[in-house]
């Protein structure tokens, strides 16, 4: 069995120590085999926060590690940074490849860099970047659960969040969805939840799933929303994944608040998930 550890919107610099330790708990007694930090990795992409992150993700010691940037990656006061070196500090932290991608047995993960210096906080996906994310979804093995992470959503389950939408949300959604994608996963809004795609995209040709994640350790929480992560398990040729949302809740360290079952489809058909409290 494969089991990815998604931890979003860390906002070093806002970080709790209380919930960085009971992750790295949750981390030493359920070890991940792939991490994927789906952007706002600080609060203002000051060096120091980069370098906390980073220290960070190597206690986790996870053995694949995919980071990508957020919109708080790039300097907002920092202008003259912003202009002329806005990702030098994700840069000198995580390396120098925005869009890591991992292909192993069982489990192929491409990421999107949605991030814009130009924007303050909208995402946007370039049609280059659809075709190119295609490309790759096209190229993995069928045994292969096949990930799509981006920072901001590709679907909310709410009018007034719908701002937040990523530019370009449902192309995208279309043509990875087609080109065998199973799950998009996501960040941003800090409200975790799993929904099947075909909510927002009735027209969908296969059966697929959004799966956005809270704030993990920040105390920028949102009402009703902890602290929390999201483990995503698999194995290689089953018709089914799980996700596990975790929440921190202060007496236990992170504790499993719920379950989803996503069916898998490698033809047509939409349903539902199935959750378990």
């Amino acid at each position: 069995m494969i089991r990815l550890l998604q931890v979003s919107d860390p906002h070093f610099g806002t970080e709790r120590p209380e919930v960085l330790e009971a992750l790295e708990r949750m981390a030493r007694t359920r070890p991940p085999d792939v991490l994927v930090l789906s952007g706002d990795v600080t609060q203002r992409a000051r060096r120091r926060q980069f370098e906390a992150a980073r220290d960070f993700c190597e206690r986790l010691a996870v053995p694949s590690r995919l980071v990508i940037p957020g919109n708080h990656d790039i300097p907002l006061y920092d202008v003259v940074t912003r202009l002329l070196a806005p990702y030098r500090g994700f840069v000198a932290a995580f390396g120098p490849d925005m869009e890591p991608e991992l292909d192993m047995p069982g489990l192929r993960v491409v990421t999107v860099n949605t991030t814009r210096p130009g924007r303050h906080k909208d995402g946007e996906v370039s049609p280059a970047q659809i075709a190119s994310v295609s490309a790759r979804l096209r190229a993995a093995q069928p045994e292969q659960l096949r990930v799509v992470v981006t920072h901001q959503p590709v679907d909310v389950p709410a009018v007034h969040e719908e701002h937040n939408l990523l530019r370009r949300h449902a192309d995208a959604v279309a043509a990875w969805v087609a080109a065998g994608a199973d799950v998009l996963m996501g960040g941003h809004i800090h409200w975790p939840f799993v929904r099947p795609l075909s909510l927002r995209f009735p027209a969908l040709g296969r059966r697929a799933w959004c799966v956005q994640a809270g704030t993990a350790v920040s105390r920028r929480v949102r009402d009703g929303h902890p602290n929390s992560v999201n483990v995503l398990e698999y194995t290689r040729g089953d018709a089914e994944a799980r996700v596990q949302r975790w929440d921190f809740d202060a007496p236990h360290g992170f504790v499993c608040a719920r379950e989803s079952v996503l069916a898998l489809d490698r033809g047509s058909g939409a349903v539902a998930s199935a959750e378990i409290p």
